[in-house]
């Protein structure tokens, strides 16, 4: 077997680092990079797929403070010649053009397709897709707007940085648990948008994150929905190798 032949692709997603406490974070941040540490040597590429902040701004002189042990862990893996893929989430979607220069990864803000092993995947966080959540869309439109992202931008960072925090916090504690709930495929968002769009286009694996729930769902020819869940209570990632079959893993 080739070196080639034995890589593999890995995803994660939601890491959600920053919450909800410095302490709790530092210990899933470390956990991040351990997991990074493992998948180094096999790593064709690597994809995280959003909201690995619970809230990122870039201003122009200042970033938020701490995870630097996984900034500098991409940092070596893109030195190293290991590709990372960075998608922007809902939480993350004010990343900017710091990290990807600092860092050395590639920022997606959509989705993106893409193919290994000579199989179609398609890659994206999963937010604002399928029908439903009109009010969310409303929102990333707004916050995706040059003119709010420079407003935001006026305010001090000690105000806005804690500004975003607390709503969060806020948005997070409305929620709840709903995320952990499975009430159908019918019901289930990315599952239908994956097979409206396999009505245009064949795509042998989606992968979204966003849902906070580990989900691996087969659809119509040979097509199959993987959600990669979270690193708040699942630590479950997708370790790819073209295999017919894909399973999320959980890392210990």
């Amino acid at each position: 077997m080739s070196d080639h032949q034995a890589k593999k692709v890995y995803f994660a997603s939601d890491f959600h680092l920053g919450v909800p406490t410095y302490e709790k974070s530092l210990e899933r941040e470390k956990k991040i990079v351990a997991w990074l540490n493992h998948i180094e040597p096999t790593a064709l590429e690597i994809f995280l797929v959003g909201d690995i902040f619970d809230f990122w701004f870039e201003y122009k002189h200042a970033i938020p403070k701490g995870f630097v042990r996984l900034q500098g862990k991409i940092a070596e893996l893109t030195d190293k010649g290991i590709p990372v893929h960075v998608f922007t989430g809902n939480h993350d979607m004010w990343i900017f053009d710091y990290l990807p220069k600092e860092l050395g990864f590639t920022l997606h803000r959509t989705p993106v397709v893409r193919e290994f092993f000579g199989k179609k995947v398609f890659i994206g966080h999963g937010d604002g897709l399928g029908p439903g959540d009109k009010g969310y869309k409303f929102l990333k439109k707004v916050f995706e707007n040059k003119f709010c992202q420079w407003c935001f931008a006026r305010l001090h960072p000690n105000f806005g940085l804690g500004l975003a925090n607390f709503s969060s916090r806020t948005s997070r504690a409305k929620t709840g648990n709903d995320d952990e709930v499975f009430n159908g495929k019918e019901n289930e968002w990315l599952y239908v948008f994956c097979n409206e769009y396999l009505e245009k286009e064949h795509i042998d694996l989606f992968v979204f994150g966003h849902r906070h729930l580990p989900l691996n769902i087969e659809l119509e020819n040979n097509s199959r929905y993987i959600n990669l869940g979270d690193w708040l209570r699942y630590f479950t990632y997708l370790e790819f190798d073209g295999s017919e079959y894909s399973e999320l893993k959980v890392w210990e």
